[in-house]
């Protein structure tokens, strides 16, 4: 039976949208701007440990799109992440989310484009190991709403933007359990939570 982990940089207030600034939100960029080479670092260190020690990628399908068109070769990811994390994002098996009929660019990718809560519990039952899943907001909306995911990980960066989507925003009357929390770098907070169900 597999688990399925979100994993996401939030702001204090917990937006999650437009972290690198691409989407053209007023408040984007924050991810780079609020955070020091030391908590980059060790971003970066807890996310390649994170990624090796999982079985398989759920996203959605623009999410997928970002990591496919910044990994392929000329994609531009090459300075920013390391061998390592790169090289597992396009070997480890992906299972994207979409209504759109398109066949997937990435490798190891499989397009689940049916029932997506029926295709996700499948998902569940079939891999063995933890299934995680990065961005992919509406996606993330889903899961929480159908009960699906079992843990919660976020990386929260020291600003406040006051406005903006959020990981919850429609989502209430979830009961957590704090699993962990430790500091990572100079500024940021790491937080492991379990979904408590039933």
């Amino acid at each position: 039976m597999g688990k399925i982990v979100i994993s996401s940089n939030v702001t204090l207030d917990g937006v999650v949208q437009d972290p690198d600034g691409a989407e053209g939100f007023a408040l984007g960029g924050w991810f780079h701007r609020f955070a020091g080479s030391k908590d980059l670092e060790d971003w970066a260190a807890r996310e390649t440990a994170e990624l090796l020690g999982v079985d398989a990628l759920l996203l959605g399908r623009r999410t997928s799109e970002w990591f496919e068109s910044r990994l392929r070769p000329g994609g531009g990811a090459e300075a920013r992440v390391s061998p390592e994390w790169a090289d597992r994002m396009n070997s480890i098996p992906k299972y994207v989310v979409s209504s759109t009929p398109e066949p997937p660019r990435w490798n190891n990718t499989t397009v689940l484009n049916g029932d997506a809560v029926k295709e996700i519990s499948e998902l569940e039952r079939t891999v063995a190991g933890e299934i995680l899943v990065y961005g992919s907001y509406q996606l993330v909306r889903t899961l929480l709403e159908q009960n699906l995911a079992d843990e919660l990980r976020l990386v929260v960066f020291p600003v406040v933007l006051g406005t903006g989507l959020r990981i919850f925003d429609e989502t209430g009357g979830k009961p957590l359990r704090l699993v962990d929390t430790r500091q990572m770098g100079d500024g940021l907070a790491f937080h492991t939570y379990e979904f408590v169900r039933g």
